[in-house]
């Protein structure tokens, strides 16, 4: 049953009607618990009451669906508009973006245009932009990239690794001369097996290896897991090879598991919520709901509350 729920929501996070539908009645069946809101001053309000709990943040412009050039010029606006609205708030918040939305499928020259531009302004405030990693048909491109945006905007760039594809362990290998900040993340797309592990248990054995392999080369590493499990074993992992709290950080979604947050930032590690906004929520919302039945549950719930 779980894994039909996980396929089932994956499906319909891809229909394009689906998702004009949802952009019409809005965050309403327990979207809101996933999404700060439509609008940036509705998502710096909630970066600033995480701010206050001694939380940062990592903020993104949703978007699903870009084809002509004019929306992939609208989406890089917003993300413009969103690092200047983090400066003048005094938000502590970097950027996350997809650059599908910039227009990487139109054409990469196009996307680089867009990349640089946001980079001048992340540059211009001393702010920090994350490339999110999509589906396997994007990886080697969007790593390529980030390795020439590396050499041209150096530590004003991340990227995200994907612990259940089988070539992470070899692309961290790889970008390690570039001394790369890396979200590593367990991977949230429906893979074919010839590319992507199977089975959990591998997708976790994997996780904790490239964890750490990134860590032993002394580079930055932001832990993107919900999973107890995972969080349990770097923080033994760290205190046995002596690697400090400031070479990596725990992150994890808005919405998702706010009292764990909590206790690892007052344990005093760098705790970042992952804090999405935008009208074009869809499709994220449906990821979010074939990852765990329990978010399923809390949906069906709010249904029926008055």
């Amino acid at each position: 049953m779980e894994s039909l729920l996980r396929n089932t929501f994956l499906f319909l996070s891809k229909n394009r009607a689906a998702n004009r539908t949802a952009k019409k009645y809005g965050l309403r069946f327990g979207a809101k618990r996933f999404v700060a809101g439509v609008q940036i001053s509705e998502a710096v309000t909630a970066i600033r009451e995480l701010n206050a709990k001694g939380i940062v943040a990592t903020l993104d412009h949703l978007g699903e669906f870009i084809t002509t050039a004019e929306e992939a010029r609208e989406a890089t606006d917003y993300c413009i508009r969103t690092l200047h609205e983090i400066a003048s708030s005094g938000a502590n918040s970097h950027l996350s973006l997809k650059m599908t939305q910039l227009g990487l499928d139109i054409s990469v020259e196009l996307c680089m245009k867009h990349m640089r531009m946001i980079l001048d302004v992340a540059k211009q405030h001393n702010n920090f932009v994350r490339i999110d990693m999509e589906d396997y048909a994007h990886n080697r491109v969007s790593i390529e990239i980030f390795e020439q945006l590396r050499k041209e905007y150096g530590e004003t760039i991340g990227l995200v690794i994907q612990a259940y594809l089988y070539k992470s362990a070899d692309d961290i290998s790889a970008l390690a001369v570039h001394r790369p900040n890396l979200r590593l993340v367990k991977g949230a797309y429906k893979e074919s097996h010839e590319v992507a592990f199977p089975r959990k248990e591998d997708v976790d054995r994997n996780f904790k290896r490239i964890i750490e392999q990134h860590l032993l080369d002394g580079n930055y590493a932001a832990i993107a897991t919900h999973d107890e499990a995972i969080i349990e074993h770097v923080k033994q992992f760290v205190k046995e090879k002596g690697i400090p709290k400031s070479q990596f950080e725990f992150q994890m979604l808005y919405g998702i598991r706010v009292q764990a947050q909590q206790q690892l930032a007052d344990e005093g590690y760098t705790m970042r919520v992952y804090v999405p906004y935008g009208d074009d929520w869809y499709g994220y919302f449906m990821r979010r709901l074939a990852e765990r039945p329990a978010n399923v549950l809390f949906v069906l719930k709010s249904l029926f509350k008055s």
